[in-house]
């Protein structure tokens, strides 16, 4: 039962008179949902085929999911990182479990678990080599997050305007560029390549896989750290529960985040062999980090990630390319798994406006459409919702 008269119009107005205005949202007020649909305070129907940016991995309410999150909200919501949980704890064994990693940090969001990667990957330099070896080299066309330091290893200019003076320490090289992945190494002192497999910010562009593998054979012959941002891709994302498993090779770092709590803030930096014990105690920390709510629902959404669900996110990729490659106004179709873009004739948040008035939440990256729908969105409704794109798409 609501408490508060809530309505499309007073939403929108508390929004425009005491939320910082830092979004351009698009006209829609969500009210409730189920699955992979959503309902607006006048009822209408949407068919989401975004997630939240990766985020509700087996969509809204889910009954198992919420299941968990009740049951440990009717135990305990919070005490703090001075103390073991049950939920944190267990967590972090699956997340080894399933990715052969050997430590796990939890913080709150994807910058943050971005955030100590880079700390731990200088941590464990000056450990090893003392101060001023401490250069990480990252991707151009990058995303890492939104604070300083993050913004500081992100490739794009559009995000290093007005926010001077940046942390120092990053260089960046083209995403395939052999050549000047070598000469950067030669010319700084270098800790760690940082990279994700998918540019999903950039415009859903997968990086090319000798790129990668030379770019691990590097890092492994000069004992520098591989570090993969793993936030949007991971969590089964891409038919694999990382999208580094794709690639064959086994990372020294892995940040996480989005879709490992199934809608609940949890972000996860794992440690490979090498750098399980760099940090130490002091050396990082969080107050909610790894909070006993939102770790039982990432444990829901762990004992899941099932061969079946990965053959179930590559049979809806396949749906969704077999009914868009060819259509009218659709030039490109990039990424894998349930993380694709899709280049248009026609300007993506053109398209994005319609399919939102047509009932159908998509997303953008650049100048392309991007999809991140749940990984368990019926067929049938996936269907419906892309069928709903292509009429937009037409030019």
């Amino acid at each position: 039962m609501e408490t508060h008269p809530y309505s499309t119009q007073s939403v929108k107005n508390w929004d425009s008179g005491s939320v910082a205005h830092t979004y351009g949202r698009a006209d829609l007020v969500v009210k409730e949902g189920k699955g992979s649909i959503l309902y607006d305070y006048e009822g209408k129907r949407y068919i989401d085929l975004g997630s939240g940016i990766a985020v509700t991995t087996f969509g809204i309410s889910d009954d198992c999911w919420k299941e968990a999150v009740i049951n440990q909200l009717n135990q305990v919501q919070h005490t703090s990182n001075l103390y073991y949980t049950a939920p944190q704890a267990y967590l972090a064994h699956l997340l080894c479990e399933k990715t052969g990693m050997s430590r796990v940090f939890f913080s709150n969001s994807g910058a943050e678990a971005n955030e100590c990667a880079i700390k731990a990957a200088r941590k464990y330099s000056d450990d090893h080599y003392g101060p001023g070896r401490h250069t990480i080299v990252a991707m151009k066309n990058g995303f890492h997050g939104r604070t300083i330091t993050t913004l500081s290893a992100t490739g794009q200019d559009y995000f290093h305007q007005h926010f001077d003076p940046f942390t120092p320490g990053f260089v960046f090289v083209e995403p395939g560029n052999v050549a000047q992945l070598e000469q950067a190494l030669q010319e700084h002192r270098c800790c760690a390549i940082m990279m994700e497999m998918i540019q999903g910010e950039g415009g859903v562009l997968p990086l090319d896989a000798a790129f990668v593998q030379k770019a691990a054979q590097l890092a492994r012959e000069q004992d520098l750290l591989l570090v993969v941002d793993e936030v949007q891709t991971g969590c089964g994302r891409t038919g694999k529960f990382l999208c580094s498993q794709h690639y064959g090779i086994e990372p020294d770092i892995v940040s996480m985040a989005k879709g490992l709590a199934g809608g609940l803030p949890l972000g996860a930096t794992l440690f490979g062999p090498k750098t399980a014990d760099t940090l130490g105690p002091g050396d990082h920390g969080s107050t909610f980090g790894g909070n006993p709510v939102c770790a039982a629902g990432a444990v829901s959404v762990m004992e899941r990630m099932t061969d079946t669900l990965m053959e179930g996110v590559l049979e809806r990729s396949a749906c969704i390319r077999s009914m868009l490659e060819g259509a009218p106004g659709v030039e490109a179709i990039t990424g894998m798994g349930m993380m694709l873009g899709i280049q248009t004739t026609k300007s993506a948040p053109q398209i994005a406006a319609e399919c939102l008035k047509k009932g159908v939440v998509v997303l953008t990256a650049k100048s392309k459409i991007r999809l991140l729908p749940a990984l368990n969105i019926p067929l049938p409704l996936l269907r419906e919702g892309i069928e709903i794109l292509k009429e937009a798409m037409v030019p």
